[in-house]
């Protein structure tokens, strides 16, 4: 267990993962939080990261920073999202040994899973196929920050600990027209439309697609909860076990932003992995479940689009 008084330090606290794991220690008490801008501290730069852990030797760590997007910016800036992703999350990991940290999680995605695995996706499927080419390049870098930390407990002992999410969404997204994730693309798209009175909005694919989505809060749940409760060297998967197609998502947007006109589909654009479910039993096995059904978590995301001008805006 985390005791109250220790200090923590959240990496990635402006995120939309941080920023939950920040407000979900605070819920349960813990107040000794560490945080760092980008400004301040660039995890990409090793020895200001070394200087950092040597001045704060943080007891915890949740490594939750990260470079992220959606296809077309996986697809355009792949050398960009490995490099930024493998140096901070090694930096981050290295400097944490190096200075005694008590603990660490590592924050990764459902994408390092290969493209055609089984379905839904066990944790031991890592390593077992191909990747998924649109994200190949954040899916390597992730995969190495994971092995990084299972290597580090196998050698030296630590007690380092990394979780899977599946997709996210929720209060602080990115909502960028072009480098946002499917689901905060569709917010904005669809408010957009409302707002211009777009008699149709036109999604990338077909729309066969099926994807999983959990409740950033809900995720930042299971990281405190993991780090209290779990010690394995294994990984852990975070999702909700619950599935549905681009299609479906699309229309369930549509109803919370309350757009009324067509939803076409433009089929020249990628799909994506066809499915992406995860195997959650790892974390139920724990004691630990998802809260916040899909629906009512859009309506929180979306105002918190409209609540945020600067988030809507860029």
């Amino acid at each position: 267990m985390m005791e109250k008084e220790a200090k923590i330090y959240v990496a990635g606290h402006r995120g939309m993962v941080g920023s939950a794991i920040v407000r979900e220690l605070r819920r349960q008490g813990y107040e000794n939080i560490v945080t760092r801008t980008h400004s301040q501290l660039d995890l990409c730069c090793q020895s200001s990261v070394e200087q950092f852990f040597r001045d704060e030797r943080p007891d915890y760590v949740f490594l939750a920073a990260a470079k992220v997007g959606g296809i077309e910016a996986n697809r355009t800036a792949p050398a960009d999202f490995m490099w930024q992703n493998m140096m901070l999350e090694m930096n981050v990991i290295h400097s944490a040994w190096q200075n005694g940290c008590k603990k660490l999680e590592f924050l990764g995605s459902s994408c390092i899973y290969p493209r055609m695995a089984p379905q839904p996706m066990h944790e031991d499927c890592l390593l077992t196929g191909a990747l998924e080419s649109t994200n190949e390049a954040y899916a390597l870098a992730k995969i190495s920050g994971l092995r990084y930390c299972q290597y580090l407990n196998r050698q030296y002992g630590t007690n380092y600990i990394s979780v899977m999410p599946t997709n996210l969404y929720g209060p602080c997204d990115n909502y960028h027209p072009t480098h946002s994730h499917v689901l905060p693309a569709m917010i904005r798209r669809f408010h957009e439309a409302k707002q211009s009175g777009a008699p149709s909005v036109t999604c990338w694919g077909d729309g066969s697609a099926l994807r999983e989505f959990l409740f950033v809060d809900d995720l930042a749940n299971l990281c405190v909860f993991l780090m209290n409760h779990y010690d394995g060297i294994e990984t852990v998967n975070a999702g909700t076990g619950k599935e549905l197609t681009i299609r479906q998502l699309a229309e369930i947007v549509a109803r919370v932003v309350g757009y009324e006109g067509e939803i076409l589909w433009d089929s020249s654009k990628p799909n994506g992995t066809p499915r992406k479910l995860l195997d959650v039993s790892r974390a139920k096995a724990l004691g630990w479940s998802y809260s916040t059904e899909l629906e009512d978590g859009i309506a929180i995301a979306y105002h918190d689009f409209l609540s945020n001008p600067i988030r809507a805006e860029r």
